[in-house]
């Protein structure tokens, strides 16, 4: 039984009708952040409409290749080899899931993955809704200095005692989500609820060696997962990325060419870190992000003409690390 932090808003009286039946906080470990990558651990707790715990489930999943990054996770090939397959829990996993709002730290990426791992058990996860905590402590209001799991759980009181453990991590969340959905339904704070759209089509990639025609992985675009307008970056452009330097909220970055990430997930990342992502490149553009930089696209030809800087895709994800907060006044 979960106990509530001493932050904890209390119960309120008049409990939002629209709320939720339930919810399924939901944290899974993978091989990486591609489209190819597997799952190799999931955790559930399962919470009540007004977020009490039910229940919770935990599972290894043996990924059938090489388990990415173990100094992350901690999960080797040997602690894996036993495991089950993701078909194999794939009627367990849903049955966690089934009526419930998906609950998730930057819930894109935990569903993306769900629904990949369905796509290629030819079922369908049986998620109709997500709700992203990061989404929600936006919504609070919540006095956050940056939207990494660890902050949340801090800011609630709320100890982690193995981070990147998918059991833990969901534990950690479900406490910080109790709190949170209670101070939401006490403000009746209308929920950052989004749809979920099951991937209809998956065909697995070869092995791959060097580049390949098409981009990364074998994942084909549907309408899975449709576009979105985000909302404008409340920070002020600062100017170009210096080469060497950090980058800073309100900086101006666009995308091209293909990602092993989900594009959708590093757009998502660059917002939740404060800065402002463009479709087009102008001479505002502070940095363009490319992981094929002689590809002669007109954003890279842009960029050579304004002199804009450019990095590739992973040198980016390690300046998302450490974002300079805007200049305030």
């Amino acid at each position: 039984m979960l106990e509530d932090p001493t932050t904890t808003a209390s119960s309120p009286t008049a409990w939002p009708a629209a709320y939720p039946q339930g919810y399924a906080v939901v944290d899974v470990e993978t091989t990486g952040l591609a489209r190819d990558d597997r799952i190799i651990s999931a955790a559930v707790y399962r919470l009540d409409a007004l977020g009490e715990v039910e229940d919770h489930w935990y599972t290894l999943v043996n990924p059938e290749r090489d388990p990415g990054p173990v100094w992350i996770h901690g999960l080797t090939s040997e602690a894996l080899e036993g495991a089950p397959l993701f078909a194999d829990i794939a009627e367990e996993f849903a049955a966690r899931l089934d009526g419930r709002v998906l609950v998730a730290h930057n819930a894109v990426f935990d569903w993306q993955m769900i629904a990949r791992e369905y796509a290629r058990a030819e079922r369908r996860a049986p998620v109709r809704q997500r709700l992203c905590t990061i989404a929600l402590s936006k919504e609070l209001g919540l006095p956050l200095p940056n939207h990494k799991l660890a902050t949340l759980a801090a800011h609630f009181g709320v100890v982690q005692r193995r981070a990147h453990h998918a059991l833990d991590d969901a534990r950690v969340l479900a406490e910080a989500f109790r709190p949170s959905l209670r101070a939401a339904a006490a403000g009746m704070v209308r929920l950052p609820l989004q749809e979920c759209l099951p991937l209809t089509e998956w065909r697995d990639s070869a092995p791959r060696i060097g580049r390949q025609p098409g981009g990364a992985g074998g994942y084909r675009p549907t309408s899975w997962r449709p576009s979105r307008k985000r909302p404008a970056c409340p920070y002020p452009n600062p100017g170009r990325y210096a080469a060497g330097g950090r980058l800073k909220q309100g900086m101006r970055v666009a995308f091209s060419g293909d990602t092993s990430t989900e594009r959708d997930l590093l757009e998502d990342r660059a917002v939740d870190a404060g800065l402002h992502v463009s479709t087009s490149l102008s001479r505002l553009t502070s940095l363009l992000v490319t992981n094929d930089p002689d590809s002669g696209t007109s954003k890279v030809l842009k960029a050579r003409q304004y002199g804009t800087p450019v990095v590739d895709e992973a040198a980016f994800g390690q300046l998302l690390e450490d974002v300079e907060p805007a200049t305030q006044g």
